[in-house]
């Protein structure tokens, strides 16, 4: 496994000129994140503050009992009890971990941690948080396959019609294990597949929701780096975090005013908001009846966002102090509960956190704290032989498919190739067509009123025919250039799928079927550095 940095630009525009160190954009954060002085002196601010550092150890311990651990990850636990910091970023609970990007942000966590710890000379311990707090099921319940070139959507089929949390979201483990081996098979059956069945079998049997199956294989995976993961909705934490919250319930018209006023600055600077908030939310969720609602201050008191459920301050204080587990975070809340909970040195980014990062500055200062060193997450593309060889069979230079596809290469073939006196022929014969019906609806007007709809059928039928003789030829010639074509299909769905990054599409186990469950292992061991080049990795 071998790779090289390549030079893509970002295609959210606020995270381009983050990367390219912009001052403008730059002055939205607290530190910057392209020098090592940034690290020493964040550790420097964290070693004065304190945590609940041996709650939240044990929290974590209690929360990772059921999955896979190491020696390594007991030393983390013990780290984080004692003077560590922590790398930390999170995303969503996809069925068998998601996109490759679930993926590239653990191990940018991972690497980050490694190289502060040598540079700081103090322990930094790797965490991931899972958003187990969405509801939106429909986001992380699919997998893609290919089929001849083309990539296909395998949705996992239990169907969930509430809010409820993934971290609330059971599953039917036959089901589950019926739909694995569903993937897998699509994936094509290798000598490894029946090693990654044991594994997903023993993760699905020890999970009970949709989250607990994603942090259980995250945790096969990588648990021999010291990896820690916690689900942002598991109760014991909300047990830990219930004095923020309550901070947070406080303090929730200075926090909504604080982004708003931040979220104006950026727009002057030509920025458009990401985060969509109201004037009078409070930014926290609460769980009623097994769905997660969102609320909104009123006169009265609060109410949920649709105005069904009413509460005074009261009795919403006394919910969040008996009942903690009920209450979540939204976009804005969350990064300011990661900052009150954990020692961050710094946190890992995809670009569009990077700029909704940025709409909370002033909000961090309004309750006292600072954003972390937002460290830019690795960005990689996997390259397989076959389509290094197809890459070099087409003459598509690496850089150039990653950054814009193969449309106009694959269009640019087409045109060579195709029967074009053919096509001209067909389009000659509907020009001349179209004047001689034109000719006959002149005529079919004067001998009966319903004969002209009579010709303009006649020539929808002959218009039809003469698209089908078109498509039939094209047919033929794709047939003939079948093996080419396909050559550009697949480039294009492995490397560009739906003119997007691979990363967004594709899933990691499509690559552990094809190599091995050691592909991981043996990403994460690859020399990257956080340059904040694209890596293409070769396999």
């Amino acid at each position: 496994m071998l790779f090289e940095n390549i030079s893509l630009p970002a295609i959210q525009p606020f995270a381009s000129r983050y990367l390219k160190k912009d001052e403008k954009v730059l002055a939205n954060f607290h530190y910057r994140y392209d020098g090592q002085e940034a690290y020493t002196k964040r550790l420097k601010d964290l070693q004065e503050r304190s945590f609940l550092r041996a709650e939240l150890a044990d929290c974590i311990a209690a929360y990772m009992k059921p999955f896979p651990s190491s020696d390594a990850v007991e030393q983390s636990l013990a780290d984080l009890r004692s003077e560590g910091v922590v790398v930390i970023g999170g995303q969503q609970a996809g069925l068998l971990t998601g996109p490759l990007y679930s993926i590239h942000k653990v191990i940018s966590i991972i690497q980050l941690a490694k190289m502060q710890s040598q540079k700081l000379n103090v322990p930094v311990i790797p965490v991931f948080w899972i958003a187990g707090e969405d509801h939106d099921f429909m986001e992380i319940n699919h997998v893609y396959v290919e089929r001849d070139g083309k990539l296909d959507k395998k949705g996992y089929s239990e169907r969930v019609l509430d809010k409820r949390m993934a971290s609330d979201t059971p599953f039917e483990k036959t089901s589950m294990k019926k739909w694995v081996r569903s993937i897998l098979r699509d994936f094509g059956e290798t000598s490894h597949t029946a090693d990654l069945i044991e594994v997903l079998d023993e993760a699905i049997e020890k999970s009970n929701s949709i989250t607990s199956l994603f942090a259980f294989i995250i945790m096969a995976l990588f648990k021999e780096e010291g990896l820690l993961v916690i689900d942002s909705a598991d109760k014991g934490l909300r047990n830990i975090e219930q004095p923020f919250f309550q901070k947070l319930l406080e303090q929730s018209d200075a926090v909504t005013t604080s982004v708003l006023k931040q979220q104006d600055l950026l727009k002057k600077e030509g920025y458009q908001s990401l985060i969509d908030i109201a004037d009078n939310a409070v930014n926290l969720f609460i769980n009623v009846n097994g769905e997660r609602i969102l609320l909104v201050k009123t006169s009265e008191g609060y109410e949920d966002k649709n105005g069904g459920n009413k509460f005074t301050n009261d009795e919403l204080t006394e919910l969040m102090k008996k009942t903690p587990h009920l209450f979540s975070n939204n976009v804005v809340t969350r990064p300011l509960m990661q900052e009150w909970l954990f020692p961050s040195l710094s946190f890992i980014a995809g670009p569009g956190e990077i700029a909704y990062w940025a709409e909370l500055k002033s909000a961090f200062e309004k309750l006292g704290m600072t954003i972390p060193p937002i460290m830019p997450r690795l960005n990689m593309t996997i390259v397989e032989r076959d389509v290094q060889q197809k890459l070099s069979e087409l003459n598509l230079p690496i850089d150039k498919v990653l950054s814009s596809g193969i449309k106009k290469e694959k269009q640019h073939f087409w045109d060579n190739v195709k029967d074009e006196t053919m096509e001209e022929y067909i389009e000659e014969t509907q020009t001349m067509m179209m004047d001689q019906y034109r000719k006959m609806k002149q005529i079919a007007q004067d001998l009966h009123p319903g004969l002209p709809d009579i010709v303009e059928k006649n020539l929808a039928i002959h218009n039809k025919q003469l698209t089908y003789l078109k498509r039939k030829a094209n047919d033929y010639v794709a047939f003939k250039h079948q093996v080419e074509l396909l050559k550009y299909d697949q480039v294009e769905s492995r490397l560009r799928p739906e003119d997007g990054p691979q990363e967004r599409i594709w899933n990691v186990f499509y690559f552990m079927n094809k190599y091995g469950i050691e592909f991981v292992s043996e990403l994460v061991q690859l020399d990257f550095q956080f340059d904040h080049n694209h890596k293409v990795v070769y396999v």
